[in-house]
């Protein structure tokens, strides 16, 4: 028989016993509070690249499974919601006025889908085995570094088509309007980002491209309003389904605040190039190590 803090048969009773659950109770603690130190560590960085380049995922969520242990779905989820105050901070960087809260007012069919898919995407995490969830993880990061680290390829053809438009009202109503084509690549782009997350900016980018949302600087607050509209979406799903845990994510919300607020000017420093270039690097690291851990565990 075993006590609610693991110590095998001793009755609650039994003075000894009572020592061992004391013992076990203050390790439990002491294990936890280091946990919180570690994600709460890591979000500061990754919620300072976040404001200026993204990525943040690639970041803490290695460090929640590696360093903490954590199951592999049960982290993500925890993540989502860690991170979704940078997730906000980095819609309001790109907001420089009426403009851009018009054009997504605008947008409300686009943000509609995003809803829908990230709610659609959280509730397949809920119903994915950790065990299948934690095969698919490193893949998942893999490729998402391998897409963030394509971000100025993207920007630069981005750019391009802006120019190729110049002449034309871009900001007109009609080419605000998304098409059933971006509205049905949206909804999977928002799935994606439910269930896992990392990389769905540059997926979304490439929508609004298709849409001519405006120049770069506009496509950039709409996809981060995407973005924080996705993960808010998958949060909720997340929390009703009693997959995060609580600590953890205060912690990482706090350190992707402070990181936000405070490290956002180093990060500007080092660059969005060279910010990406570290989170892609970091990611493409911790991936090829998670599948070397898989194939030799076996």
């Amino acid at each position: 028989m075993y006590s609610n803090f693991g110590a095998p048969g001793r009755s609650e009773i039994d003075p000894a016993g009572s020592f061992n659950l004391l013992d076990n109770y203050s390790a439990h603690t002491a294990i936890s509070l280091a946990h919180c130190l570690y994600t709460f560590a890591i979000a500061i960085p990754a919620g300072a690249v976040n404001s200026v380049a993204g990525g943040g995922t690639l970041l803490t969520f290695p460090v929640m499974l590696l360093g903490c242990g954590m199951q592999a779905r049960e982290a993500n989820a925890t993540n989502t919601v860690g991170l979704l105050p940078a997730a906000f901070m980095g819609a309001r960087g790109f907001d420089s006025g009426a403009g851009e809260r018009d054009a997504a007012r605008g947008m409300w069919r686009f943000y509609a889908v995003s809803m829908l898919g990230g709610a659609v995407g959280a509730v397949l995490l809920r119903y994915t085995s950790n065990t299948s969830f934690k095969a698919l993880v490193p893949w998942l990061i893999l490729m998402a570094a391998i897409i963030f680290l394509l971000n100025d390829v993207i920007n630069t053809y981005l750019l391009k088509m802006r120019v190729h438009d110049a002449a034309a009202d871009i900001h007109s109503e009609e080419k605000f309007r998304p098409t059933a084509k971006v509205l049905i690549f949206q909804f999977f782009v928002a799935v994606y980002g439910g269930y896992f997350g990392a990389g769905i900016g540059i997926m979304m980018l490439a929508a609004l491209s298709l849409m001519r949302a405006g120049d770069i600087y506009r496509m950039n607050y709409l996809k981060n309003l995407g973005s924080f509209v996705i993960n808010g979406v998958a949060s909720v799903v997340f929390i009703v389904l009693g997959l995060v845990d609580w600590p953890i994510a205060l912690s990482m919300a706090a350190g992707a605040i402070i990181g936000g607020w405070g490290g956002a000017g180093i990060a500007k420093k080092i660059g969005p190039r060279w910010a990406r270039r570290i989170v892609s690097a970091v990611g493409i690291a911790m991936s090829v190590w998670m599948m070397i851990e898989h194939f030799t565990s076996k």
